[in-house]
């Protein structure tokens, strides 16, 4: 038996590897563009992540070396850390009375500043300044411990009687902002519908 020569072996294997090819064609052509942005985007992913372990040993190198003229980070009034505070208890920190910027607004909705909430003196928990009858379904619904997300969860079930009797216990009571605007807004939905 005849051996058929190599040269015509590899030309019989390259024609079949493009006919292949040639039927893969529509296939390949339509995913090519999204191969080629994944691979972009991998090299520069991988780019980024040199660039940074870069950048990391340099801070690394910075932090040990005695830099001269550097000025220290300001540390802000209100900022008291464990370094700060004397070990054996001499002496005191001087840490002025500020209190929290308000909350302004989407998130005045999730955060009453403590300056809003009145408090029965003890500043623990917020309660009524004068007794307020507590209507029913203050109980019912366990309303005075309930945070404000778990209270939009509860609205939707409360008729508009209850709406309006909680909005009235909420302004007689406590009187959060962030509450009062709640129950009006579920109120006005409510008397839409």
């Amino acid at each position: 038996m005849t051996r058929v020569p190599f040269a015509a072996r590899v030309a019989a294997g390259v024609a079949v590897t493009v006919v292949e090819e040639a039927r893969k064609l529509p296939t390949t052509a339509i995913m090519f563009p999204m191969t080629v942005v994944s691979e972009v985007l991998a090299s520069s992913m991988r780019l980024q992540q040199q660039v940074t372990a870069l950048a990391i040993k340099g801070d690394q190198v910075i932090a040990v070396l005695p830099i001269i003229g550097t000025p220290d980070e300001e540390q802000p009034s209100w900022a008291v850390f464990e370094d700060d505070v004397p070990a054996d208890g001499e002496g005191e920190v001087d840490v002025p009375d500020q209190e929290p910027p308000p909350a302004t607004g989407r998130f005045a909705l999730y955060s009453t500043p403590p300056s809003e909430t009145p408090s029965s003196g003890n500043g623990s928990n917020a309660k009524p300044a004068a007794p307020v009858d507590r209507p029913d379904i203050v109980d019912l619904v366990d309303y005075d411990t309930l945070a404000l997300a778990q209270l939009r969860a509860r609205l939707r079930s409360l008729s508009l009687d209850d709406l309006q009797t909680l909005r009235e216990y909420e302004d007689a009571s406590l009187r959060r902002a962030p509450f009062l605007t709640m129950l009006e807004n579920r109120i006005t939905t409510a008397k839409a519908k």
